[in-house]
């Protein structure tokens, strides 16, 4: 679901609709949607319904989409912190994406989410991701994450 290719670590996005544009451009980059506008607005449409904000500087934006070709995580991560109306009221800047076909919605999109969720409420985890340099390291501590061996 996720290969360094799918990591912007310095993004320069600063603002929610440049974290979308940004994680749309690289899905479309990498094989992953076949358009980028509709990646943005289903972006947009899910954190209407309730934020997707998390703690820490995290936030876990996520979206079903028929031009979602392959289940995927896209990661970006910004210079600086975005209002994201998160859990605890802070800044995000580490916005971990999962797109996935409308086909799958119910099965890899409720386990990958779930798979995140537990590793960002872990303390060890998230610090690993905060202080991952690369990312092939981020890549790797991710998909540890989903499959369960942290």
């Amino acid at each position: 679901m996720i290969t360094e290719k799918q990591i912007q670590l310095h993004s320069s996005a600063s603002t929610q609709e440049g974290v979308f544009q940004a994680i749309a451009d690289l899905a479309v980059e990498n094989g992953i949607a076949v358009d980028n506008a509709s990646v943005v607005a289903g972006l947009k449409e899910r954190e209407s319904l309730s934020t997707t904000g998390f703690q820490d500087g995290f936030a876990i934006p996520h979206t079903q989409s028929d031009s979602i070709t392959r289940p995927a995580i896209i990661i970006v991560r910004t210079e600086t912190g975005i209002e994201w109306e998160s859990f605890d009221g802070k800044p995000a800047f580490f916005f971990i994406s999962l797109l996935v076909p409308h086909g799958e919605a119910g099965t890899t999109h409720l386990q990958a989410l779930a798979a995140l969720s537990r590793a960002l409420m872990d303390d060890e985890s998230r610090q690993a991701f905060l202080i991952a340099q690369t990312s092939e390291q981020l890549a790797h501590l991710i998909k540890n994450a989903i499959q369960g061996d942290e």
